[in-house]
């Protein structure tokens, strides 16, 4: 018999829409468990904690003479030139120059003289930007002129915020900007007069040393230390030396929290794993410039960072988009793995939380975990079992692309917001609101989820079957998600199988609750509803067709949006709807194969 027992690899004819074979009473076998964080009783210290120390860091922080406390001894100039190994689009730069700045989807005019620090910015996100240098790597490119007019815009900045403020100063934004100036200050320091440059070297060893000092929470300990390292290669002599000794004391530890054995990011966002190891590349880098070694522990974190960015790379060398992690793009993905030498086709295998699982022309990717937990849930997603499908190399089912990028739709970080099913009225967990969510982030709270996940290889197929409570207890039933990989005939088949949790039956009042799910897709991708009302043809970027197809009741192709890069994008989604009993099971089936096989729907 084959490894998958009962659920060998059915007649290679394929079955009708209703009858899918392999779906049929799936026991659990050697489960795997993961538990997800609740905003019960251990939210109140975190808010407590938050409350008494915050206003005391605003209180310090914004004394007339704290400056002074940063201002260390004086570094005599550059080091070295650390290099950020992302990819750069110079016509950024060529705006800047021209005395216009567009950031996040926005823009400013502020032609020289003028600057654009002391009025007001379009929109948060593109002050974020703008306060983070994101512009300067690009002005950078311009030559001699972008080199001169960095250092104007530089010094521009150090006059308006000479003093500590909670925005400009913000932990996230000043490791941003600490990273680019560092990459970029022994440059702007060729252009600049003796004064500048002794001026850019304090001004970057300011906020090195500002990124040293609390706040910030743990989340973002480790992008910070590796900022301030970065910033103590770049600086000369005994100042720079001091600022990365210390900084590379803490890193091995913050290492250790922030990256797993298996290289997932402990946020569980790839996006987030990929933006650490850029930044570890950038460090190696440095310190190699300055002639000392890499750290072990950063080493191994850079190791273990490029094998999950293996398996989180999809067919169309971008990222598997979940848990807050944006898709990026497939020259900054292929930048951070340029010092993979092996570059292997990574096949299939679970990094944090996510499953992926392929045949020759599909690929799978399944979030099989809770969600992150405590202060790395700012960015967490509550889409149980979400999943993402890449056709040959056409990414057809997706999510909405949610990222903190998008901080004003929270709402996406929602089941409906990516392809899973979504109960009722209700959520499996929800962004942190009101005036807890204004101090501790919008972190993801709710109640407990457990996750078990079984996944069994055979020859010629995969099958991975996921559960979780997430519904128990509105409606008292557990969701379960099959899927089969039929790798011989690059077919899936799938059922939602909604069932009362073991004890609930008795407990939650009978009812009829609604259910929807949802297949994201692709900006770009055409849907077109077939005659027979359960079968969908799906195109995408290549002009591939595949055949979706259901039995549930109801099929709809609707409008939907996607989030590329913090803007707003229209695109489509099937949605399947339903009713299903609170004390009864119920199925939904569905598959995926390509257009052109027997069966298809005339």
């Amino acid at each position: 018999m084959s490894p998958l027992g009962p659920f060998a690899r059915p007649e290679a004819d394929g079955p009708a829409p209703g009858e899918i074979p392999g779906l049929r009473g799936a026991p659990m076998r050697t489960p795997v468990k993961t538990t997800g964080a609740s905003s019960g009783p251990g939210l109140w210290p975190a808010v407590i904690g938050r409350l008494l120390t915050r206003q005391l860091w605003i209180e310090l922080y914004g004394l007339p003479g704290y400056s002074l406390t940063l201002k260390g001894r004086p570094a005599q100039g550059f080091a070295a030139t650390p290099r950020d190994f992302r990819p750069v689009d110079p016509a950024q730069g060529k705006a800047v120059l021209g005395g216009k700045f567009v950031l996040a989807g926005s823009s400013l005019e502020a032609a020289a003289p003028e600057d654009p620090w002391n009025r007001p910015n379009p929109t948060r996100a593109f002050a974020v930007e703008l306060h983070s240098f994101a512009w300067l790597p690009s002005l950078m490119l311009q030559g001699e002129r972008g080199a001169r007019e960095a250092v104007r815009l530089t010094l521009a900045w150090a006059d308006a915020f000479a003093r500590w403020s909670p925005f400009a100063w913000g932990p996230e934004i000043l490791a941003r900007r600490a990273c680019h100036l560092a990459c970029a200050a022994r440059r702007m320091g060729l252009v600049a007069t003796e004064a500048e440059r002794l001026r850019l070297a304090d001004i970057l060893g300011r906020q090195g040393r500002q990124l040293l000092r609390p706040p910030g929470g743990l989340a973002g300990k480790t992008e910070r230390l590796t900022a301030a390292a970065i910033a103590g290669c770049a600086l000369a002599g005994a100042p720079g030396a001091s600022l990365r000794r210390r900084a590379l004391r803490g890193l091995p530890g913050a290492l250790d929290r922030t990256v797993g054995p298996d290289g997932g990011h402990a946020s569980r966002s790839p996006e987030a794993g990929l933006e650490l190891l850029l930044d570890l590349l950038t460090l190696d880098d440095a310190l190699a410039q300055v002639s000392e070694a890499t750290p072990d522990a950063v080493r191994s974190a850079i190791q273990r960072l490029t094998h999950a960015l293996r398996l989180q790379t999809l067919p169309d060398g971008r990222l598997i988009t979940m848990q807050g992690g944006g898709p990026s793009t497939a020259a900054r993905v292929a930048a951070a793995r340029v010092h993979d030498d092996a570059h292997p086709e990574a096949a299939g295998g679970t990094v944090a939380g996510v499953a992926r699982i392929r045949s020759p022309l599909l690929t799978i990717a399944a979030d099989i975990a809770a969600p992150a937990r405590g202060a790395w849930s700012g960015a967490a997603c509550a889409q149980p079992m979400a999943l993402e499908i890449v056709c040959g190399k056409d990414r057809l089912v997706t999510g909405c692309g949610w990222t903190p990028r998008a901080a004003d739709r929270q709402g996406l970080r929602l089941a409906p917001g990516h392809s899973t099913l979504t109960l009722g009225e209700a959520s499996t967990g929800e962004p942190l609101g009101g005036w807890r969510g204004e101090l501790l982030g919008h972190r993801l709270v709710g109640r407990p989820l457990h996750v078990v996940v079984d996944q069994r290889d055979g020859e010629g197929a995969v099958w991975l079957e996921v559960e979780h409570d997430g519904w128990v207890h509105d409606y008292g039933l557990l969701h379960q998600r099959r899927l089969y990989l039929d790798q011989r005939l690059d077919e899936l088949r799938a059922e939602e199988r909604l069932h009362p949790a073991p004890g609930q039956k008795d407990v939650v009042r009978a009812i009829a609750a609604p259910y929807a799910v949802r297949f994201q897709l692709e900006p770009g991708v055409q849907a077109s509803l077939a005659r027979d009302r359960r079968s969908i043809l799906l195109r995408g970027h290549s002009g591939r067709g595949w055949w979706f197809r259901t039995d549930g009741p109801d099929v709809a192709i609707e409008p939907s949006v996607h989030i590329d890069e913090g803007l707003t994008r229209r695109s489509l989604q099937i949605v399947v709807r339903g009713s299903a009993r609170t004390d009864s099971e119920t199925k939904i089936r569905w598959k995926l194969s390509p257009a052109g096989a027997g069966g298809d729907p005339s």
